[in-house]
């Protein structure tokens, strides 16, 4: 048996070293797609951009681990399709692999704005990124920031510490609010507004120049650099030019297989159904692409397993480190334990009494019996109480 991984971030080196751990030895091969062996994103945006973590500390294993698994690794080299009548990967340089199943691993990539100049903006998504971003960052120059989502955030929290001006561009009212809902966003606004972070709401950006950016107002934000960090899109082109059905993200089910028996989607182009929550999901966060490899392995090799999993992800800006879990899909209320003004907090959100997700900012360890809570309805005195951390005794 061969099995191919398409795709090297760390969804894909996970799913091999999962093959391997569960007893799988047969052949692998990972077809990496960039030149660098398979990593970690996150730091891409925190620790790495700041200057504080080195390229080795988030590398997905040491270089040797491939070898020393037998791993095919193949750096630099990209697939260009599926062919599941021959059941072969076509590869960009001109060979293919044939397989006996096949693991699509392909992530996604920074969406683009459609406005003239956009092709000057710098995007986040790979190591290449981060560095041209970094090498950008100097004091007293201006940074335009076009979206406020997690990955805008985090940017303008290191633009700021390094003494770049910050504007953020935002298209609604409210930021983070498919992700957080008002009530929690509003933490995060006024964190970066200490910092002296600039906000523009309800704006649309009509053009990209020289001198900064162009809002639908008639207004310019001048700025030196402008990155646009409004989103992601899947690559799930491989899929949908094989014929597999493709819906903001290749459509697994729980085991994440395709329609195709042979064909496995993972990560964060996989938009997979999820049993617990009962409808289709597709995450973009660190956790998937560690969580979802073991799930994969097992359903290769028949051992019946589904991913369950909540949504997790976490964030680091100033002083502020926060994790979450579950989705807020649906919510009625949210409610705190802590202090929300002082940052060290946690909050949850609930329909109907139940509790659908839960928050812990500046408060550590509380993690996993927050996640306990999920889809349960504690007395909300007993979950509002004093005290966060360790007194969380629910």
């Amino acid at each position: 048996m061969t099995i191919v991984i398409v795709g090297g971030g760390l969804a894909g080196a996970r799913t091999a070293q999962a093959l391997r751990d569960q007893g799988f030895d047969g052949d692998v091969v990972l077809v990496a797609g960039e030149r660098h062996h398979p990593y970690e994103r996150p730091p891409l945006s925190k620790g790495y951009l700041g200057g504080k973590d080195g390229r080795s500390s988030f590398a997905a294993f040491p270089d040797g681990w491939y070898a020393e698994h037998r791993i095919d690794l193949r750096t630099g080299v990209t697939a260009t399709a599926v062919d599941r009548e021959a059941r072969r990967v076509v590869l960009d340089d001109g060979s293919s692999v044939d397989y006996s199943q096949v693991v699509l691993a392909t992530g996604s990539r920074p969406r683009r704005l459609d406005v003239p100049g956009a092709e000057s903006a710098l995007h986040l998504r790979t190591v290449e990124d981060s560095d041209r971003l970094r090498e950008s960052f100097r004091a007293g120059e201006r940074l335009v920031v076009v979206g406020a989502g997690w990955i805008g955030l985090e940017v303008a929290s290191i633009a700021r510490q390094a003494g770049v001006g910050v504007t953020v561009v935002h298209s609604s009212r409210v930021p983070l609010r498919r992700a957080l809902g008002p009530e929690v966003a509003r933490v995060f606004v006024a964190l970066h507004e200490e910092n002296g972070v600039v906000f523009r709401f309800d704006a649309e950006v009509v053009e990209i120049t020289a001198d900064g950016v162009r809002l639908g107002d008639g207004t310019t934000l001048p700025a030196e650099h402008v990155l646009v960090a409004v989103g992601a899109e899947p690559n799930a082109e491989l899929a949908s030019d094989a014929g597999l059905e493709v819906d903001d993200g290749i459509v697994v089910d729980a085991t994440l297989r395709t329609a195709d028996p042979d064909v496995f989607a993972v990560g964060d182009v996989a938009n997979a159904y999820h049993p617990v929550l009962e409808r289709y999901l597709r995450v973009e966060h660190w956790a998937n692409a560690t969580g979802q490899p073991a799930t994969v392995a097992a359903a290769i090799l028949d051992r019946g397993a589904s991913y369950q999993e909540q949504p997790y992800s976490f964030t680091d800006q100033y002083d502020l480190g926060m994790e979450f879990v579950g989705t807020i899909d649906g919510y009625d209320r949210v409610v705190f334990r802590g202090d929300v003004d002082g940052r060290e907090f946690i909050a949850f959100w609930l329909k109907d009494g139940v509790v659908l997700a839960g928050m812990n900012v500046n408060v550590w360890d509380v993690s996993e019996r927050i996640r306990a809570l999920i889809g349960t309805s504690p007395d909300l005195d007993r979950l509002t109480g004093a005290g966060v951390g360790s007194s969380l005794g629910l």
